[in-house]
C-alpha cells in the first residue's frame, strides 16, 4: 500500500477537479439507485392499477434520469483525465529532471531502453490508475455497497442470496492478484529489455548489416519477445478464466432470483414491479464485480510500474552540490590535482595518486595508451564524477564546494564520442548559449574550420544534421562540436582527443584555429598525435593510472624513457610521412 499512497500523493494538487468528478460519479451511482425504483412504480401502479397519468410521469422521469447520467458521465470522465493527464504530466517533467540531475555513474549502470520503458509505459499505467482507474474502483465501491443496502431494504431474504457468492468472489480475487503481480513485473522488465535491444539495433544498424549479423539479431530480439508473449499468455489465461467465473457467480445468483422471486409473486408475497427492480439491482452488481476484476489487473501492473518508477525518482546521485555550496565567480584558469585516486563504483582504482599542477593559459597534453586514465582526469574537472581521495582545485578552490552550474558554466568540452542533437546546425552549435548572436556563432564555427563546410549545406546554418548528426561525416561531427564548446569562451578548455575524427589537413586547420583560441585560457587535450603534444606547456604522460613523467616535450624526450618510447614507436610515424613526400618531390 506505500506505493500506492505514493501515487495518490500526486493527486493533492488536482483535488478540485477530482472532487468534482467523484461527485459527478456519486451522481451517476444515484440515478442508477433510483431508476430501479421508478421502473417499479410504472409496473406496479402505471400499468397494474391502469394509472396513464403515473406512466407518463414516470416515463419522462426515467428520460430524465437518462439525459442527466449521460451530463455526469462526461463530467466524470473529462475531469478524471485531466487529472491523469496532469499527473503523468509531472511525473514525467520529474523523471526527466531526476535523469540529468543524476551522475554520470548511474548512466554508466543504467540501460536506455530501461529508463525510456520506465519514462513511457509505466507512467502511463499509473496515469491510468490515477485516472478513471481509481475512480472505477471507488465508483464499483460505492454502488456495491449502495446496491446491497438497497437489497436488504426491499427483500432481506432475496438479498442474503443474492449476496451468498461475495465471500467466494473476494477469495478468488486475492488469489488471482498475488498470482499475477510477479508476472507484470516480469512482463515490463522484459519489454525494457526489448526497447533496449530495439534501440541499440536501431542505432547500430550499419554495424549490423555490416558484419552480416542481422539473423542473429533478429533471433535475439524474437527470442526476448517469445518470453514477453509466454508471460502475456499465461497472465491471459487466468485472467479469461478468472473473470468469467467471477460473472458465472453473479450470474447463477440471478437465476436463482428469478426462480424463488417469481414464486413469491405468484404466491402474491411480491409484486412483479418490486421483482423486476431487484432483479435490475442484482444486474447492477454483476457490472461492479466485472469492472474490479478489469480494475484489479491495473492496479497489480501500477504496482510494478510505480516500483519502476520509484527506483529513478529515489535514486541518490553521487555528485550533487553540498550543503552551502558558493557560486563559482569568473576563474582564471589554474587547475591543481592533489593526490587524486578514483576507482568506478564496483570497479578497480583508476587513477591512483595523481598530482600535478597548471597555470593558468597553459595547454596540457594527456598521451598514454587507451585505458590509462586520461579521460579520467578530465572528467573530474567539471565533477563528471568524484574523486574517492585526494583533491581537485580550481583557483585554489576544491570543486566539490562550488556548485556544479557555476563550475560547468565556465567549462568547454568536447568529448572523444560526439553527441549531437537531431536539430539544425545552428541549434547544435548554439546549445551552450542559445543566446548567442549570429556573427558569435560565426565566428566559433570559423574558428572550428567548419564554417566552409556548413556554407556548403543548401540550408547552411539551418540545415538538419539527422539524429545524432547522421547526416555529416566524422569530422563534421567533430568540428561542430568543437564550435559548440568555444561558442562558450570558457576558461577551461577540454579537448578529449577532439581531432580523432578528422584527416590531417583538417586537424592542421583546427590546430591552427585553436592556438590563437587556446591564449589566455586552460586548455587540456588529449590525443594520440604528436602534433598535439609537441607545443604543449606541459605534458602529462599516463599509464595504469598513474602520471609516470611530466613536463615539455625537449624534457621529456631526454629525461623519460616512457615518453620517448611513445613518441618513437606510436607518434614519431606521422612526421616520417611528409618528410618522405618531400623527398620523394625532391627527387
Amino acid at each position: 500500500m506505500r506505493l500506492y499512497w505514493r501515487v495518490l500523493k500526486y493527486m493533492r494538487e488536482y483535488w478540485v477537479p477530482q472532487a468534482v468528478a467523484y461527485l459527478c460519479m456519486l451522481a451517476i451511482n444515484g440515478v442508477l439507485i433510483l431508476s430501479p425504483q421508478i421502473t417499479r412504480r410504472i409496473i406496479d401502479v402505471g400499468i397494474g392499477k391502469q394509472q396513464m397519468d403515473v406512466l407518463a410521469w414516470m416515463s419522462l422521469a426515467l428520460v430524465g434520469l437518462t439525459v442527466l447520467r449521460g451530463a455526469f458521465r462526461f463530467g466524470e470522465g473529462y475531469l478524471s483525465e485531466l487529472v491523469s493527464q496532469g499527473i503523468a504530466y509531472r511525473m514525467r517533467n520529474q523523471l526527466y529532471w531526476k535523469l540529468h540531475s543524476l551522475s554520470f555513474s548511474y548512466h554508466d549502470r543504467a540501460q536506455t531502453g530501461q529508463l525510456l520503458s520506465r519514462a513511457t509505459s509505466d507512467v502511463e499505467r499509473l496515469r491510468e490508475l490515477t485516472g478513471r482507474g481509481l475512480l472505477r474502483l471507488v465508483d464499483s465501491i460505492v454502488l456495491l455497497i449502495s446496491t446491497t443496502v438497497v437489497l436488504l431494504r426491499m427483500q432481506p431474504t432475496l438479498a442474503v442470496l443474492s449476496l451468498a457468492v461475495m465471500p467466494l468472489v473476494a477469495i478468488i480475487m486475492r488469489r488471482y492478484m498475488a498470482q499475477q503481480q510477479p508476472a507484470f513485473r516480469e512482463r515490463q522488465n522484459l519489454m525494457a529489455v526489448m526497447t533496449t535491444r530495439l534501440e541499440q539495433n536501431l542505432l547500430g544498424v550499419s554495424v549490423v548489416r555490416g558484419f552480416a549479423q542481422e539473423p542473429q539479431e533478429i533471433a535475439r530480439f524474437a527470442a526476448v519477445n517469445d518470453d514477453i508473449y509466454d508471460i502475456s499468455m499465461v497472465t491471459a489465461r487466468r485472467s479469461s478464466f478468472t473473470m468469467p467465473f467471477i460473472v458465472l457467480l453473479a450470474s447463477i445468483g440471478t437465476v436463482l432470483i428469478l426462480w424463488i422471486g417469481g414464486r413469491m409473486v405468484i404466491a402474491g408475497q411480491l409484486t412483479l414491479g418490486a421483482l423486476v427492480a431487484f432483479n435490475s439491482y442484482v444486474l447492477q452488481l454483476v457490472n461492479p464485480m466485472r469492472r474490479l476484476g478489469f480494475i484489479v489487473t491495473r492496479l497489480v501492473e501500477a504496482h510494478a510500474s510505480a516500483e519502476r518508477v520509484f527506483e529513478i525518482l529515489d535514486a541518490e546521485s553521487e555528485v550533487k552540490n553540498k550543503p552551502g555550496a558558493i557560486e563559482l565567480g569568473p576563474i582564471r584558469g589554474e587547475v591543481t590535482f592533489e593526490h587524486v585516486s578514483f576507482q568506478y563504483v564496483g570497479g578497480s582504482k583508476v587513477l591512483d595518486d595523481v598530482s600535478f599542477h597548471v597555470e593558468p593559459g597553459q595547454v596540457v597534453a594527456l598521451l598514454g595508451p587507451t585505458g590509462a586514465g586520461k579521460s579520467t582526469i578530465t572528467n573530474l574537472i567539471p565533477r563528471f564524477y568524484d574523486v574517492t581521495e585526494g583533491r581537485v582545485l580550481i583557483d585554489g578552490i576544491d570543486v566539490r564546494d562550488v556548485t556544479l552550474e557555476s563550475l560547468r558554466r565556465q567549462i568547454g568540452i568536447v568529448l572523444q564520442e560526439t553527441q549531437l542533437f537531431g536539430s539544425t546546425v545552428r541549434e547544435n552549435i548554439t546549445f551552450g548559449r542559445p543566446d548567442a548572436t549570429e556573427e558569435e556563432m560565426i565566428a566559433a564555427a570559423k574558428a572550428a574550420a567548419a564554417h566552409d563546410f556548413i556554407m556548403r549545406f543548401p540550408k547552411g546554418y539551418d540545415t538538419e544534421v539527422g539524429e545524432r548528426g547522421i547526416t555529416l561525416s566524422g569530422g563534421q561531427r567533430q568540428r561542430i562540436a568543437i564550435a559548440r564548446a568555444l561558442l562558450l569562451n570558457p576558461r577551461i578548455l577540454i579537448l578529449d582527443d577532439a581531432t580523432s575524427s578528422v584527416d590531417t589537413e583538417t586537424e592542421q586547420q583546427i590546430q591552427k584555429a585553436l592556438e590563437a583560441l587556446m591564449e589566455g585560457r586552460t586548455s587540456f587535450i588529449i590525443a594520440q598525435r604528436v602534433s598535439t603534444v609537441r607545443n604543449a606547456d606541459l605534458i602529462l604522460v599516463v599509464d595504469r593510472g598513474r602520471i609516470v613523467a611530466q613536463g615539455r616535450h625537449e624534457d621529456l624526450i631526454r629525461e623519460s624513457g616512457v615518453y620517448a618510447d611513445i613518441y618513437y614507436r606510436q607518434l614519431r610515424q606521422e612526421d616520417r610521412v611528409p618528410q618522405m613526400a618531400l623527398a620523394g618531390r625532391d627527387g
